[in-house]
């Protein structure tokens, strides 16, 4: 399996970056009496909702960055909040880019990246994936989004998209991801997959269930542990 695989395509949120982490310690710095936890999974929730509009035509094609402002726009009254004016809300939006990484992310994906070709396939653009990577050291070899396919995981499109770029047969690339949803989606496409422990995606109040389920060619409890695994 292994010899045969030659990208590796990463999701991003909750699988190399901790986004509720990330935007709970940023909320409390900024906004001292907001629930930073809380916050955090507000906004997620909206996420799929958010695309979903834009999956059934409801919503011309609508970048991340966008639907992550629709989102906070509709959470601030919530957390006390709808005070803020347009730079704060700007400012507060684009957390996201700034996103830490995982503590094993960069050292395993650098490990990664000597013997395979290592992209991202996520839901963000490709500014915000950038000015990620740029700030939090994420070694990419090329950075491949929903935007460039037009169409959100789990489409068909965005799946096959990476086999296209890179002109592989679906079973030559590898999905890594932290969500079942996500790599059954790439499995139904013939990419191998690879399931990635993160049991604090949503903090450390509401633990995941990262027991092994069927149908991953790999499950690691890290990305270093992948890198073993494979061999780097």
């Amino acid at each position: 399996m292994a010899a045969s695989v030659q990208v590796l395509a990463f999701d991003i949120f909750g699988t190399v970056v901790d986004w509720h982490g990330s935007i709970q310690r940023e909320v409390q710095a900024l906004y001292p009496a907001v629930d930073g936890d809380a916050f955090a999974r507000a906004w997620r929730a909206g996420y799929k909702p958010a695309m979903a509009r834009v999956m059934s035509g409801e919503l011309g094609w609508t970048l991340i960055d966008d639907l992550h402002r629709m989102i906070l726009d509709q959470i601030l009254p919530d957390f006390g909040l709808d005070h803020l004016g347009e730079a704060e809300r700007r400012h507060l939006n684009r957390v996201w880019h700034r996103l830490d990484a995982w503590p094993d992310s960069v050292q395993g994906l650098t490990r990664l990246k000597r013997r395979y070709t290592i992209c991202t396939l996520s839901n963000g653009n490709i500014g915000l994936l950038t000015h990620m990577a740029k700030r939090a050291g994420l070694p990419w070899d090329c950075v491949l989004s929903a935007e460039v396919f037009r169409a959100y995981k789990p489409a068909p499109e965005t799946y096959l998209g990476v086999a296209r770029v890179f002109d592989l047969a679906p079973a030559q690339v590898m999905l890594v991801a932290a969500h079942h949803d996500d790599l059954a989606g790439a499995r139904a496409c013939g990419l191998r997959t690879a399931y990635i422990e993160r049991p604090l995606e949503f903090g450390a109040g509401h633990p995941k269930d990262v027991a092994p389920r069927q149908g991953n060619d790999l499950h690691c409890s890290s990305i270093g542990q992948l890198a073993d695994v494979l061999g780097c």
